[in-house]
This record gives C-alpha cells, structure tokens and sequence, in this order.
C-alpha cells in the first residue's frame, strides 16, 4: 500500500481528480474524514504546511505540495514531478504609494516565508528583519508593522483590494509529488509505476 499526503482543499481535490481519472471509481474525503483508503492507496489530509512533514518522517511515501512550501522548509525528500496545479508566484509586497528601497540598512518584512524571504535578501545582500505572522499579512504594511510582506499571489486580487502592489517576483510555485527517501528505494516499484501513470496525466493536461 502506498500511503499519500495530499493539503487540504483545492490541490487535495485536483490531485483525486487525476487518481480517479487513472484508475475509475470514486476517489473523494467524506465530508470530515482525514483518511480514505482506496484500492493499494490510503490518502491522508493534512495542512499544506505538514505534508513536507509527513513524507520526511515516513508517515507517507509520497505527497503532493507546493514547491515554496518544500523550498521553505528543506526537509529532506525527494522532489519527483511538478503536478502544474495550484500555479502562483512568491512575491513581495508593498503599499501602491511605496516603492521598494534596497539600500535601506534593514528593510521590515512580515511574512510566514521565513526562509525563503531570508535567502532572498541574503542574495541581495540586503538586510531583512523578518517578523513572522501566520496570517492577514496584506495587514503590516498598512499599519506599520513593516515596510513590505512576501506572499503567494495568485491573481494579485488580495493585495490590490488592500492598497498593496507586487513589487517584485520572488519565485514561482505549484504543487509537486514527493516522496520519502527510504519508501522511494523500498518501493521503487509502486512509485515510479504511479509516478509514470500521473507523469501521463500531468502531460496530456500541458
């Protein structure tokens, strides 16, 4: 049986779309289940956040997450396939009014992309103080908390109904499969026969 974590909501319903259209039948969440178990394959839903974390300790073999998510967190698993599903860009934010100023001494960002945002400045070689909110983020510009954010954008609605504007493209993201370095070689087998299957799938969508 091979085990896989798959985010809660959209990316959770498109991955179950793709299963269903390999293998027919019905593959869904009953209205509050955190497991179903179809066929060789049980499918565990969790928070985007923990997929990553499920795959590396061996919960899951496979899982399927954002690239910033797995960038953000640089566990040690292996990236397999980009899905193309749940496409967006990690961007910096700032007010309409604002331009982004890189020789100030410490630039102010709120973000939950502590990493990924450190590395970016680091690149830069600009400083960042980088506070860490969980969530509203589009909020600490506009009260002061810090002079930009760094966020998914999908459409860039969220950030211009609260006076905000991308200033710049940090990276882009969608959904990849992964999978757990000892399932990869224990199961190699069932992986790359599903990996082959999905791969199909994926193709015939581009």
């Amino acid at each position: 049986m091979l085990t896989i974590a798959l985010p809660k909501g959209r990316i959770a319903e498109e991955t179950l779309e793709i299963f269903t259209e390999i293998f027919g039948g019905e593959f869904k969440f009953e209205s509050r289940k955190l497991i179903l178990d179809i066929g060789d394959f049980r499918f565990l839903n969790v928070r985007n956040q923990d997929v990553p974390t499920y795959v590396a300790h061996g919960a899951a073999d496979l899982g399927v997450v954002g690239l910033d998510v797995i960038t953000e967190q640089g566990l040690d698993i292996i990236n397999l396939l980009d899905m193309n599903l749940g496409r967006c860009k990690v961007a910096i934010g700032i007010k309409n009014e604002d331009e982004l100023d890189w020789s100030k001494p410490d630039i102010k960002v709120a973000t939950k992309m502590v990493n990924i945002t450190k590395n970016y400045f680091a690149q830069k070689a600009v400083g960042v103080q980088v506070i860490k909110l969980y969530g509203s983020i589009e909020l600490a510009p506009l009260v002061g908390l810090a002079d930009a954010i760094v966020d998914i954008v999908e459409t860039g609605n969220t950030m211009r109904e609260n006076g905000l504007k991308v200033a710049e493209d940090i990276m882009d993201s969608s959904a990849h499969l992964i999978a757990n370095k000892n399932s990869y070689y224990a199961k190699k087998e069932e992986i790359l026969s599903l990996y082959e299957k999905i791969n199909s799938v994926v193709q015939s969508r581009a």
